[in-house]
């Protein structure tokens, strides 16, 4: 098991941790939701002000350029982790690659869209509150790593060979903190404003840099040259191949 596998384990452990505990208040610390509510953010403390800091430097970690422990899949948006093809890369077909990945990408959008609304609908007629959005916030946080390390639903529409060349890896936080759009207040707001940069600036550079997200023009991306190997369970067959 790689070293980027063993830490993704870890943290699914992490994870598994804070929904427990954030379980655990549901039954008997409700008044630690409180901070959820308007701009009691500011006014108050609550173990949930620690999560939101890590959230936040999760997604800071996804607009920036991180050279280690950040998964390439996360970080290939940028320059420093692209590596050209020794040949000359064959744009007519990178670009049928884009829009065909595209295509598969805004499919999930659009099923994301259907669940988060039919979210709404339980919010908007009392059958959940606010703290049963956060939930369902944090258990789409386990959800992640669960798709990473073990078995990803959305593979069946994007076709991707793995995490590493996966086109939505960065969609991570905005369709986890997608049910705190019908919240509202400081903490929830915060959150889904950064998620939609972080996917903003990973869709924008689909769009200018295309090349360095696929393995035909990204050397780095291809399965002999993987270092971070998450995926295992996909791609244990073509590296023995390659």
């Amino acid at each position: 098991m790689s070293p980027t596998r063993k830490r993704y384990f870890a943290r699914l452990a992490g994870r598994c941790l804070i929904l427990g505990l954030c379980a655990a208040m549901c039954l008997f610390d409700r008044e630690a939701f409180l901070v959820l509510e308007g701009m009691n953010f500011f006014r108050t403390p609550s173990p949930l002000h620690l999560l939101w800091a890590v959230w936040v430097a999760d997604m800071f970690l996804q607009i920036i350029p991180v050279k280690n422990k950040v998964p390439l899949g996360s970080q290939k948006l940028f320059a420093n982790r692209f590596r050209p093809i020794r040949e000359k890369i064959n744009y007519e077909a990178l670009r049928s690659y884009i829009v065909s990945t595209t295509k598969a990408a805004y499919k999930v959008f659009l099923l994301w869209c259907a669940l988060i609304a039919a979210i709404g609908i339980l919010y908007g007629s009392g059958v959940i509150d606010g703290v049963g959005l956060f939930m369902i916030s944090v258990v789409f946080y386990v959800c992640d790593l669960i798709c990473v390390l073990i078995w990803c639903p959305f593979r069946l529409i994007m076709k991707n060979r793995c995490c590493t060349t996966c086109r939505i890896f960065n969609w991570d936080h905005l369709m986890m903190f997608s049910p705190l759009i019908f919240l509202g207040g400081f903490y929830a707001g915060s959150l889904v404003l950064l998620s939609a940069v972080a996917w903003l600036v990973w869709e924008l550079c689909v769009m200018m840099y295309p090349e360095r997200f696929w393995d035909h023009s990204n050397a780095a991306l291809q399965c002999c040259e993987c270092t971070d190997k998450l995926c295992t369970q996909y791609c244990r067959k073509l590296r023995n191949e390659n």
